[in-house]
This record gives C-alpha cells, sequence and structure tokens, in this order.
C-alpha cells in the first residue's frame, strides 16, 4: 500500500476500532469528574495561543461571533455572515461577485484587512484544512455548514508563529460543536420580496454521551439550495448606463441612440448600452454604402444602428448566481484513561454551482490563443472574413461588400455558456490527547489528511479552428450542394455554417463547432502535529505557562484539462497542465511569562524548512504585553512577524489563459501625437503600419492577459503591530471596551503588475523600449499592431501597508421585570492602505484606501442590540459603510479640468462653462443596513424543545447606490448594483423553525 493511502485509511480505521473496543470493554466503568469551583474562570485554547487561558488574558486582539448571532442573521453562508458581521473581515469570491469568473464560482471566501485570502489562515478547531482552489491556499466556507459551528474566533494580526505559513493577515478559527447532545432538526427558508434569491436550509444533527460518560459522538448533516437572482428581478437592471464625464461641456452624459448627451437633457428610458452581437447577425457594419445590413424577425435590413436595434449584452449577467451545497460532519472522542483521550473528526462538502452566460458572441477579428503541442509556440487564429462568394451569403451583402465580408454575430444556435462547478472536499482529523504529570501538562499528537476535486465544465463553447473552416463554403462540383471548402475540414466532417439570418445555423452545425472543455483539479494535504503545554517553572508573580511542538504539512496539486483547454484554438482560456507539491517541516514554542501580578509578557516562535529552492528558512515570532493598570483596565501590545511561502501555483503554474480588460497607452497613436509614451509606440512594426494605412492606430482591446508563475519567488514578511487598550468599569456594570492601533507591513510581497502598469512601463518610463526593458517582453503584438498577449507574472514585490484602529464593545444590562440587553459593536477606521513597488522610474506607491475600486472602505461598523425576556430573544442589527470614492484618478482628472475651466472662465475665454457639473457616481454617500430577527423557544413535553425564528434582513430595501454597469467610473455594477452593497440582493426575509429533544 501507498504511504499516502495507508495514512488515508488505516490509521482512522485503526482509531476508531480501539475507541470501539474500548466502549464494549468498559462501558461499566464510570467516568471519573471533579465539580468545578464556584465562580472559576474557565480556561481554554484560545484562537492566536495553544496556552490554555481565558480571552481576557491574550495580548492580541481577538474578535469572536457566538452561535446565537450566526442565527440571528438568517443566513446559510459562513462567509457572508462574517462580513457581515465583523467590520475587519472583507468580501474575497462569493456568488454575488463572480458572475464573470469561470474557476471562482461556487466559492465561498474571506479576507482579513482587505489583504487578500491568501494572506488569512482559516482552520477548523485550529487545525489546518485543505484549501479549495488551485488559485491559491484560501478555504471556502460554503464547506462548513453554519449549523456546526459553536463560535468563531478571529486574530487580526499575524499568527504565523502559532500556526505557520499564510497567517499574515490574521487567522478565522472556526469552532466546532463540543457538547451537544441529543437530536435535533431545523428547517428554514428565506426569500427576497422583489423576486429571486430564495433559500432552502435543513439540517439535522445527534450528540451522544456513552460508555459511562467516557464517550462522547457527534454528527451533523446539512443541505442548503441558495435559487439564482436573474436582472428581471430587479427594476434598476432594466437601465442600461454606458457613462461618461463630457469634460468640454462641463456635464455628465450617459450613451443614447445618437451617440453621448448630457443627463441633464434625457431621461433613463433614453440610455443605451447594447452590443451588435445579436441572434442575426451585422454585416459589412462600417461599409460606406449602407448602414450595415442585419436580420430581425422579418428578414434583411440595412439600416444598422448599433445603440437602437442592438442587444444588451448584460441582460445575461447573474446577481446572484445559485449554490447547492450538502454537508456531513461528525467527531468522536473516548477516553482512553483518565490521563488520555482519542480523537476523530471528519468533514464531508459536495457543492455545485451552475452559471448561466451569453452564447458566445463572434465576429471575423476575434482571436483566440494556440499552444502548437509539438513546439509550445504561442500563436492566434480568429474565424475570418467571410468570402463573398459564400453560397450562404445574400447578394445585397456580397456586392456590396468588396473583396470580403465583415461580420458580428451571437451564436444562439450553440446554446448558452453554462459553467458548471462541482467540488467535493473531504477532512479528517485524528489523534490523542492527554495529561502528564500529574495533569500539569498537556499533550497532543494528530494527523490529519484532506483531500479536494473540482470538475469545472464549460459547456457550448466554440472550436474556432472547425468555426473558421465551416464559415469557408462553397459549391460543389454539382452546383448544389453547399460544402466545406477545406479538404482537410471535409476530412474532419466539416458541416457549413450559415449565419445569415436568425436560427439559421443548421444543428449539424452548431454540434460540428460546439466544445465542451474540463479542468479537474485535485489537491490534497497532510498534516502532522504534536506539542506539549504546560507550567515550566515558577516566577515569583505566578508560573511560565509554555508550549513545545513540530509540525509537518505536505499540499499536493494535480491540475488536469480536456485538449482544447490545454492547448487553446477555442473560445476559452488557454489552461495548460501542471502539477506539483510543497512540504514543510516546523518546530514552535510558546512561553508566557507573569512579570508581576499585573504585567503578563508572551513570545512566540516557529522556525520552518520549506521544499522550493527560493524560499529561505523561515522564522516567525510574536511578542506582547498585558497590563493590568488598574482593576478592570488593560494595556496591551503586540509584534509579530508572520511569512507566507509561495503556492504551487504561483511558484509553478505556466502561462494560464485570462481576459483582464485594459486602456492601450498606444490608443491614438498617429504620425505625429504627442501623448506620453506615444514616441516609443510608433517604434512598433505593427503599429507603424496601422498609421500607415488609416492614419491612427485603435486599439481593439483584446484584453488576453494570462497569468503565469516564476519558480524564483520567495517567502514575504509580514510585521503586524497592535497597541491598545480594555476597559471594564466597575461603574458601568456589564460593560467592556476595546481599543486597538494595528499597523501592517508585508516586505517582498507576492502580487503582479496590472495591466495598464506593464504598458506604462514599456512605452513611458524613463527606461528605453525594446528588449532591455523587462516589461516590452510581457507583451505580445500582432501584425496590426495589436496586444494578443499581455503576460502577468508573480513577483515579490516591495511592500504593502496598511493601518488603522478598531473598537469593540458590549454592555449587558439588567432591565428588571423585563429581561435584559446586549449592547454590542464593532468598528474599524483605516488609515492607510497602499502598496509600493519598484518600476523602471524607482519606487512608486499607489493608494487604495478610501476607493470603491478597491472595495477599501475608511470606516465599517456594525452594532447590534438584543433583548431577552424569558423565552424571546430579538435582535436588531445596523450596518454601516462610510462615505468613498470611485477612484482616485477620476477625481484628480476633474480637478485639473475644473481648475483648467477656471483660468478660462477668469480670462473671458470662449469654452468656459459658467456652471460646471460635479461627476456623478463619483462620490458615493455612506451606507446604513437595518436587520431585525425574532426567535421564540418553547419547552414541550419529554425535555424537548422548539424554537420558531424569523427575521428581515435590510428592512428598509437600501440596495446601497446606483453604479453603472459600464463607462468612465473604475468599479463597474453587474445591473447597475454592487457587491460591496450586498449586489442588489435587497430586503431578504426568513423563517424556520429548530426542533430538539
Amino acid at each position: 500500500m501507498k504511504p499516502k493511502l495507508a495514512i488515508k485509511y488505516t490509521l482512522p480505521l485503526a482509531i476508531s476500532m480501539a475507541l470501539a473496543g474500548q466502549v464494549m470493554a468498559q462501558t461499566d466503568q464510570a467516568a471519573d469528574t471533579t465539580p468545578e469551583a464556584e465562580g472559576a474562570v474557565e480556561e481554554v485554547i484560545v484562537t492566536g495561543s495553544r496556552i490554555r487561558r481565558d480571552s481576557f488574558t491574550v495580548t492580541t486582539p481577538l474578535v469572536t461571533l457566538d452561535n446565537d448571532a450566526i442565527s440571528d442573521t438568517g443566513l446559510g453562508s459562513m462567509s457572508e455572515i462574517l462580513v457581515d458581521e465583523i467590520p475587519q473581515v472583507f468580501e474575497s469570491s462569493s456568488n454575488m461577485n463572480s458572475q464573470s469568473s469561470v474557476s471562482q464560482t461556487g466559492l465561498s471566501t474571506i479576507n482579513l484587512r482587505q489583504l487578500g485570502s491568501n494572506r488569512t489562515l482559516t482552520l477548523i478547531d485550529g487545525r489546518r484544512t485543505v484549501p479549495n482552489s488551485y488559485s491559491g491556499s484560501y478555504v471556502s466556507l460554503s464547506t462548513i455548514p453554519s449549523s456546526l459551528v459553536q463560535r468563531v474566533e478571529i486574530v487580526t494580526g499575524g499568527s504565523s508563529a502559532t500556526y505557520g505559513s499564510d497567517a499574515v493577515a490574521g487567522v478565522v478559527n472556526i469552532i466546532t460543536q463540543q457538547d451537544k447532545e441529543g437530536f435535533g432538526i431545523n428547517g428554514r427558508y428565506g426569500w427576497t420580496p422583489e423576486g429571486g434569491g430564495e433559500e432552502y436550509t435543513i439540517d439535522a444533527e445527534y450528540g451522544l454521551v456513552f460508555g459511562d460518560n467516557r464517550g462522547y459522538m457527534f454528527i451533523g448533516a446539512e443541505y442548503l439550495d441558495q435559487e439564482v437572482i436573474d436582472q428581471d428581478d430587479r427594476d434598476r437592471a432594466r437601465w442600461e448606463a454606458n457613462f461618461e464625464y463630457d469634460y468640454e461641456q462641463m456635464c455628465n452624459t450617459m450613451l443614447t441612440e445618437n451617440s453621448y448627451q448630457c443627463m441633464r437633457d434625457i431621461s433613463p428610458e433614453d440610455w443605451r448600452n447594447r452590443s451588435d452581437g445579436i441572434a442575426g447577425g451585422v454585416f459589412e457594419e462600417k461599409s460606406s454604402g449602407t448602414k450595415g445590413y442585419w436580420y430581425d424577425e422579418n428578414g434583411l435590413r440595412d439600416d444598422w444602428n448599433e445603440e437602437t436595434y442592438g442587444i444588451y449584452s448584460q441582460q445575461f449577467v447573474k446577481l446572484r448566481i445559485p449554490n447547492e451545497r450538502f454537508n456531513i460532519a461528525g467527531k468522536v472522542t473516548w477516553d482512553f484513561s483518565e490521563t488520555t483521550t482519542g480523537f476523530f473528526q471528519f468533514h464531508y462538502n459536495k457543492t455545485e454551482s451552475v452559471n448561466h452566460k451569453s452564447p458566445e458572441d463572434e465576429y471575423e477579428g476575434a482571436y483566440v490563443g494556440y499552444q502548437d503541442p509539438v513546439t509550445g509556440e504561442l500563436s492566434r487564429i480568429r474565424p475570418g472574413f467571410i468570402k463573398i462568394t459564400n453560397p450562404f451569403a445574400p447578394p445585397e451583402i456580397a456586392e456590396n461588400a468588396g473583396s470580403s465580408i465583415s461580420w458580428d454575430r451571437r451564436m444562439f444556435e450553440v446554446g448558452e455558456i453554462i459553467t458548471n462547478n462541482e467540488r467535493t472536499t473531504m477532512r479528517s482529523w485524528a489523534g490523542l490527547q492527554g495529561t502528564l504529570f500529574s495533569d500539569n501538562w498537556d499533550w497532543e499528537v494528530s494527523l490529519g489528511y484532506g483531500e479536494f476535486e473540482q470538475k469545472q465544465v464549460r459547456e457550448n463553447e466554440i472550436d474556432v479552428f472547425k468555426e473558421a473552416w465551416a464559415l469557408d463554403a462553397e459549391y460543389a462540383e454539382d452546383g448544389v450542394t453547399i460544402q466545406c471548402a477545406s479538404a482537410e475540414a471535409r476530412a474532419d466532417g466539416c458541416v457549413p455554417m450559415n449565419i445569415f439570418g436568425i436560427g439559421s445555423i443548421s444543428k449539424e452545425a452548431a454540434d460540428y463547432i460546439r466544445v465542451n472543455p474540463w479542468i479537474t483539479t485535485n489537491l490534497d494535504q497532510i498534516n502532522a502535529l504534536g506539542y506539549i503545554t504546560g507550567d515550566l517553572f515558577n516566577m515569583p508573580a505566578g508560573a511560565v505557562a509554555t508550549v513545545f511542538g513540530l509540525e509537518y504539512r505536505k499540499d499536493t496539486l494535480d491540475l488536469r484539462t480536456s485538449p482544447g483547454q490545454r492547448n487553446g484554438g477555442i473560445t476559452f482560456n488557454i489552461v495548460p497542465e501542471f502539477s506539483g507539491d510543497i512540504d514543510v517541516m516546523e518546530a514552535f514554542t510558546e512561553f508566557s511569562f507573569p512579570l508581576t501580578k499585573s504585567l503578563q509578557a508572551d513570545v512566540s516562535a516557529r522556525i520552518g524548512e520549506y521544499s522550493p529552492k527560493g524560499v529561505n528558512t523561515v522564522f516567525s515570532y510574536t511578542a506582547g504585553l498585558m497590563w493590568e493598570v488598574a482593576d478592570g483596565y488593560h494595556l496591551r501590545g503586540n509584534f509579530a512577524r508572520a511569512q507566507r511561502a509561495p503556492t504551487i501555483t504561483e511558484l509553478m503554474s505556466p502561462p494560464r489563459g485570462d481576459y483582464d480588460s485594459y486602456n492601450d497607452i498606444c490608443d491614438g497613436v498617429t504620425a505625429t501625437s504627442t501623448d506620453e509614451g506615444h514616441a516609443n509606440c510608433r517604434l512598433e512594426p505593427g503599429i507603424q503600419a496601422a498609421i500607415a494605412a488609416e492614419g491612427v492606430f485603435e486599439d481593439d482591446n483584446n484584453a488576453y492577459s494570462p497569468n503565469a508563475g516564476n519558480e524564483n519567488l520567495f517567502e514575504e514578511t509580514g510585521d503586524t503591530w497592535t497597541l491598545g487598550f480594555s476597559m471594564e468599569p466597575s461603574f458601568m456594570n456589564g460593560f467592556r471596551l476595546a481599543v486597538d492601533y494595528y499597523n501592517i507591513t508585508i516586505t517582498d510581497a507576492i502580487g503582479s503588475f496590472g495591466n495598464e502598469m506593464i504598458l506604462f512601463q514599456c512605452y513611458a518610463s524613463d527606461t528605453p523600449w525594446g528588449a532591455d526593458n523587462p516589461f516590452c517582453g510581457d507583451i505580445k503584438r500582432d501584425d496590426d499592431g495589436q496586444v494578443y498577449e499581455l503576460l502577468q507574472r508573480v513577483y515579490n514585490l516591495d511592500e504593502t501597508f496598511t493601518d488603522g484602529v478598531d473598537i469593540t464593545w458590549d454592555w449587558i444590562f439588567d432591565i428588571g421585570g423585563y429581561g435584559d440587553l446586549t449592547w454590542q459593536g464593532n468598528y474599524t477606521h483605516i488609515f492607510n492602505h497602499e502598496t509600493t513597488f519598484q518600476t523602471n522610474d524607482g519606487l512608486e506607491t499607489v493608494s487604495y484606501n478610501g476607493q470603491l475600486d478597491y472595495g477599501i472602505f475608511e470606516d465599517v461598523a456594525n452594532t447590534n442590540l438584543t433583548w431577552r425576556f424569558d423565552n424571546w430573544r430579538i435582535r436588531w442589527g445596523i450596518k454601516y459603510k462610510g462615505e468613498i470614492i470611485d477612484h482616485q484618478d477620476r477625481v484628480d482628472d476633474y480637478k485639473e479640468a475644473l481648475a483648467d475651466n477656471d483660468a478660462r472662465c477668469a480670462a473671458g475665454e470662449e469654452g468656459c462653462i459658467s456652471n460646471p457639473e460635479r461627476p456623478k457616481y463619483l462620490w458615493y454617500p455612506s451606507y446604513w443596513r437595518h436587520d431585525l430577527s425574532v426567535s421564540y423557544t418553547m419547552d414541550l413535553s419529554n425535555r424537548s424543545t422548539l424554537r420558531l425564528y424569523g427575521g428581515v434582513k435590510n428592512i428598509f430595501n437600501d440596495m446601497g447606490p446606483f453604479i453603472p454597469v459600464s463607462g468612465e467610473p473604475y468599479e463597474g455594477g453587474v445591473a447597475n448594483f454592487d457587491s460591496k452593497y450586498d449586489g442588489g440582493f435587497g430586503r431578504f426575509v426568513f423563517l424556520g423553525a429548530d426542533y430538539r429533544f
């Protein structure tokens, strides 16, 4: 048997058999229980340390969320719950923002401090788990049933000394149910009154103490179905917004049937944002003899106007992608003796997300990449123009087309593109834990194994080789039969394709060009952990608590793709196959020193050896102080050095296709243009040819921008400082407040340059254009000057920095015979969030703070008031996001234009605008959302209970500001909504029942 298979199957089986044997042999033995002293504070393992302590004696700020708060949200997604409830948590991938993604749909991930999902370590019961994507080391929280969660603890700062790599931004620790007994079943239904977005959840659980209290077993299962939200479900989605600010008229404009017009002169009914990819096709759109030919239901027409007769492509984009999942989880513990306990835990999750998108919109110049499987050389192929001798071409078009026919058409007959992502995750842990030395020391050894598989199928894509063959049709020798012109194509079974008219493509032709590429990802992780913790020696103020441990981890990735996916030539990205693994051996330790009765110092350290050649010996450490200044008043400070090793994909991935929009700096180059970079742009042969032929070079924005790994990457380092205080004043009974300043600097941060930065550094930096400029080597242009590949490599960039302040409070106060109230809140203010990186012109710093395009709000808060009275619990919650701008570049452009206009007005020059309009969709106001939940618990016979609950999320249906789909704003909203403001989800009503016995 292979070692991995032995670990996978033999150890869990052996431990399970041992537990079962102990149950049968010792069911009559009584457990030794010692009641706790009345009023004693229970010490547990709190996230951020493996030393037992209560949550008020940790030097690192800790945010928690309990099961009641999770239940009161009425949501089934743990990531949505955490983003809603904890200001330090930002959205990452979700079904509200991954509409354009292929691999991310169905993922539910978060990131702390907006520092990236790869820098946020997610644990389950303090243990690592296998990632849920080959793109990064992040865990999808949709694989963790919310009903299984007892509480969530979050350390928002470096924790690599305790948990190893990836904890640069912090740790999210999902703590599962520990001691529930009996059977419970819970059903929940939710819906949006505006339409769509229905959710169905049913979960069941069973907990049992057995063997005279020596054993405990818990098992839980959950099914969740989240339905789609279509554009038709929201009125705002019907507005075809394509916005620009006119700097000559100094007014806000929207695209209409007659170009852009000032919004003050039109109504939303006039807005247009359409495409020529219609069902019947558009031909010779730019011909001089006509406005362009096109087909409607009545046949051929020659009066084409895109914004009048075109199709609104955005109508195919879903506001929320549907998601279906099934979870089952269980745990078993058994006390072998008074000093030794065995445990086994497993999770199984299956998630499926199906995203229906627009059929492919094709045209003669729709290039796709193709990589020769033998030589590896990258080339391009396009469908091509249609010959005027094509038998399907109507005479009206052929006679006016010149040498060939240009065309644009959406391939409805081939079908909607359907992206199906099916993910399966299995996690398991088994081990032993106990005490030594008269119960003064605790120890644990455990082995974890997890595996993840993602099967991704992209239905109804097009094989462009076959498409080009099928479009090149001719009459056979009999003068009647229409066939593909190429003999090679006919040998391949080519079916000639007629694209002239609605429904004109035959089923046989559609079947011939259709291709369904697939990607299969397999990840597995082995994790072995052992540590011992106890009091090492005594100091005058108390014992020194310590931890010593070893940890081994190995991650393995294997990515397989279909031939068209692997080599290209289809209407989808090139994703080559690759595989690899990383392993690490680490040693760690912790010390907690009671310097005085009121002053405590904590230090921890971890050293690790990684297998990648570029990663050095990784050393992470933490040092912190907690000082009780007076009774109920504490000062605390902490420094943590955390390091993150690159992932397998970051190190080993060959170029993987992706499409990212960008503006080519060379767009608009003429023989005499003097814009920044244009002199170097004219050195490109293809651009020279375009200028000679047309007088100007115009970018068609192919936007093919593959990502590539870099085997020379090394570890990035994050330094986190926190300084704060907490207070629990005696004159405010039940009130607690914590205020903490944080400062995080990540050096040698792993990342990539944006497309426009790459273009700028090639053509407009102080380093000359050409082969010696490293940025120019990542840009490939064809004979027409068009960029057909812009490679984004990952590098160890210079520095990412963020700092801010967190405020957390809660206040529990008794209101006499009317129960009690709990007021709880969290607030985060970000002072800075920026990245500094090395360019050809030296260091450059880019600030992201307070800009919607980067999703970083300076101020975020949430607060809730909970009333408990007898069996009632009522919770009112408020979420707040502060004012924000779209992007600083737009602010700078407007201020510059406003200054120029003021100067013209002062000089009395022509062109002065006396009342310039303030740009729209640039300054967004603060956002408030109100939620209400109510629950009532009834005690039934036979010690059973029934809890009825319900609530309304977003009571006042505030869907955030209007954010145009496209145009000048950097942040474009799906259906004029933005996921950072709940993405058009709107008011959500839920009802549920929880029965336990």
